[in-house]
């Protein structure tokens, strides 16, 4: 079975699978497939020196009894002024495990979403002849969009110089769409080759 997406600018429709466009709406493996996206770009690389890293307090600063004052072993105990960090922060990895499966489910959930809120617009083509700004802009204008990612078949030079100093536009290629993306931008501008491909990714 197969679904209608009409096309932006003619009359007429591409069809689709409804397994990839007409899936329902799975909040809960979205919203963990999101998080575990963002918790893998965090770098991890966070590192802090306790007692032992810090240098100096080889000597106790002074005897154990009779001075009055409370017992100290080094003058880097974590309670001292120039001290090591009590529990200090280790370099570590913050990712989370998602198959293959969980994903392509994440994305088949947003992709329909953005089909059934009409906020996929389909193009049959974005070309440009070559890297301008301001043309860019009037064909976005043109077609109503503000706040827009525009997914491209494949990386186009022309096309990305164009769209990347525009404010609230996104351009990006199939092998990189990722669900946070996806999220971040009102309406997804997708071209027919495009669309094709993501068919092919999701079914």
């Amino acid at each position: 079975m197969t679904v209608k997406v009409q096309l932006t600018g003619t009359s007429g429709a591409v069809e689709v699978s409804e397994q990839a466009f007409d899936a329902s709406y799975n909040e809960s493996l979205v919203h963990q497939v999101v998080t575990a996206f963002l918790a893998g770009a965090r770098s991890g690389t966070k590192r802090q020196k306790n007692r032992s890293d810090v240098r100096g307090g080889g000597a106790k600063p002074w005897r154990q009894k009779g001075t009055g004052r409370a017992r100290a072993g080094t003058i880097r105990s974590p309670i001292w002024v120039g001290g090591g960090r009590a529990f200090a922060a280790r370099p570590q990895s913050h990712d989370q495990k998602v198959n293959r499966k969980m994903y392509r489910g994440a994305l088949r959930s947003l992709f329909s979403e953005l089909r059934r809120t009409d906020r996929l617009v389909v193009v049959e083509s974005m070309t440009m002849d070559a890297p301008k700004t301001r043309e860019m802009a009037s064909k976005l204008k043109e077609l109503e969009l503000d706040n827009v990612l525009i997914v491209t078949e494949a990386f186009d030079e022309n096309v990305y110089l164009s769209a990347r100093n525009l404010k609230n536009v996104g351009i990006i290629d199939v092998a990189a769409i990722d669900p946070v993306t996806l999220l971040r931008f009102e309406k997804v501008l997708i071209t027919v080759p495009a669309l094709k491909l993501v068919e092919e990714r999701l079914s």
